[in-house]
């Protein structure tokens, strides 16, 4: 009797095993929606928009953006972490709702560490530190000296609490030993249009979003938060370079599933996505936002958004960073 157990609970086993392998390989048997937790038009577009059209060309079926904005990142988010977990709904999503939320909001409505599988890395661009024209300043050693000369007083902005460029600044603060106070905006755009117009004298940001008003000569570019220079700003020294090591943060963008997703359907995905991810048409978009190629497995990738999650996790419960 107890053989006869065992070889029920084995056949079961085998058949489950070969009707998960049966489900990836025919996967995607239906339209998938690809979720972007922000408005239409952000930077997380940039990496969405082509790789669903890259990911229907190669998979014969339709990836529809949906974009769902709104409590930073984390409404978009949460619509996956309890979706379905057949591969019909992926998240493409910059890093706030993932590393950075977790840590300033009271109250999350999912658990991205549980709730949620990486799949692959599509986008990592580094920081710059820019300043208005007007900062009496020409190098980052210069800007700490001023900044520590205006007794708590000087402001720097970024577009919004809690985002990436939020943090950045607070680390930048925490390792420079600086008093500064964050002005947060509703948006990359008008915390952009603030400095610009010398209403705001510094901030952090993307180089995708603030390269075009470097190369105008409307803000000064300091330093890049990346481990080396980047490509589209050769002349701009690293933090490291300029004398203030330890920061380093990238603006990045990831794939996200279900964390109930079967294996099999996740390592389809990775496999499909990072293909193309090496087309030209992708290469393309990796030299104009100044990324390095970020493709990864699975594995890989939840390790980076672990070791992410620990960082930002110590600098917000270090500066008291909240956005409740």
């Amino acid at each position: 009797m107890i053989a006869r157990t065992l070889r029920s609970a084995l056949a079961a086993v085998v058949l489950a095993m070969v009707a998960t392998a049966a489900v990836a390989q025919n996967w995607p048997t239906k339209t998938v929606t690809v979720i972007v937790p922000w408005p239409a038009g952000g930077p997380s577009d940039i990496a969405a928009r082509p790789v669903a059209k890259g990911l229907q060309e190669s998979l014969g079926q339709s990836f529809v953006i949906d974009n769902r904005g709104g409590a930073g990142g984390n409404i978009g988010s949460a619509l996956v972490a309890k979706g379905p977990a057949d591969g019909s709904m992926i998240l493409i999503t910059s890093s706030a709702p993932i590393v950075i939320n977790p840590s300033v909001y009271k109250q999350m409505p999912f658990n991205a560490a549980t709730e949620l599988t990486p799949v692959t890395n599509l986008l990592r661009v580094p920081l710059v530190l820019v300043v208005h024209p007007s900062v009496p300043v020409n190098n980052l050693k210069e800007l700490v000296a001023h900044i520590k000369s205006q007794q708590g007083k000087f402001q720097y902005a970024s577009s919004g609490n809690g985002t990436p460029q939020h943090l950045t600044g607070e680390l930048f603060k925490t390792v420079a030993k600086l008093d500064a106070v964050h002005v947060p905006y509703k948006g990359s755009a008008p915390a952009i249009n603030d400095v610009v117009g010398g209403h705001a004298p510094m901030m952090f940001d993307s180089t995708i979003a603030i390269l075009p008003f470097i190369r105008s000569g409307k803000v000064k570019a300091l330093a890049v938060t990346g481990a080396k220079r980047s490509a589209e700003l050769p002349d701009v020294p690293t933090f490291a370079e300029a004398g203030v090591p330890g920061v380093e943060s990238y603006a990045w963008y990831g794939m996200f599933v279900n964390s109930k997703t079967p294996k099999d359907i996740v390592n389809k995905l990775n496999a499909a996505t990072v293909a193309y991810m090496k087309q030209p048409e992708f290469q393309r978009i990796l030299k104009e936002t100044g990324s390095d190629f970020v493709g990864d497995t699975p594995e890989n990738f939840a390790a980076f958004t672990r070791a992410e999650a620990e960082k930002w996790g110590r600098i917000a419960k270090a500066t008291g960073a909240t956005v409740d």
